[in-house]
């Protein structure tokens, strides 16, 4: 089945979840380190606050912090974390299906045009997507999303001894206690 945004969906542009764990906090958009000035210009050009904090960064000893950022991250509008500030949510315009449309689709990055591709060998959709919980999994006309986390994921290879995360502080607010703010020595990676 051809892969296509369920009606007035827009779930992948406000709920953003706890990854990989809560401690780490909610995390925002992945953002490359190519992409963060035109995303900033972006906001800018559309007066728009955003906030970009790191997201992964990598290093050669495991006490100092990161000495590379391999991603960025852009964070949602609310308190909660949820919410990109691109969704237009005030406008009452609508997008193509009926959902609110997204003020940056044609130079969204390249997280967003993969989604809701979460791998791609074997192809697997991410379950709390809509479609994919109405439809199940799909493997027809998914060559952008492909292409696009094709891309994420090769700016992601490195040599590097130790992989850091970005832990945000972002969180519900039952969750606000147990959420870390800083870089964090990632031991799964």
């Amino acid at each position: 089945m051809k892969f296509q945004c369920v009606d007035k969906c827009a779930q992948c542009c406000i709920k953003r979840e706890y990854f990989p764990s809560k401690k780490f906090g909610k995390i925002g958009v992945l953002i490359l380190p190519e992409e963060k000035g035109k995303i900033e210009e972006l906001a800018r050009i559309n007066s728009i606050q955003i906030e970009i904090v790191p997201r992964i960064g990598v290093s050669e000893d495991g006490i100092h912090g990161p000495t590379k950022i391999l991603a960025y991250q852009l964070m949602g509008i609310e308190d909660n974390g949820d919410t990109c500030p691109f969704l237009d949510t005030l406008s009452g315009k609508e997008s193509p299906h009926g959902g609110f449309p997204c003020k940056i689709y044609e130079d969204r990055p390249s997280a967003c045009i993969a989604y809701p591709l979460i791998e791609s060998d074997p192809i697997n959709l991410d379950s709390k997507c809509m479609f994919c919980k109405e439809n199940g999994n799909t493997d027809e006309n998914l060559d952008e999303e492909i292409e696009s986390l094709l891309k994420i994921k090769e700016k992601m290879m490195t040599d590097a001894k130790y992989v850091w995360r970005y832990a945000t502080g972002i969180a519900e607010s039952d969750d606000r206690s147990i959420v870390k703010t800083g870089w964090i020595l990632d031991q799964e990676i």
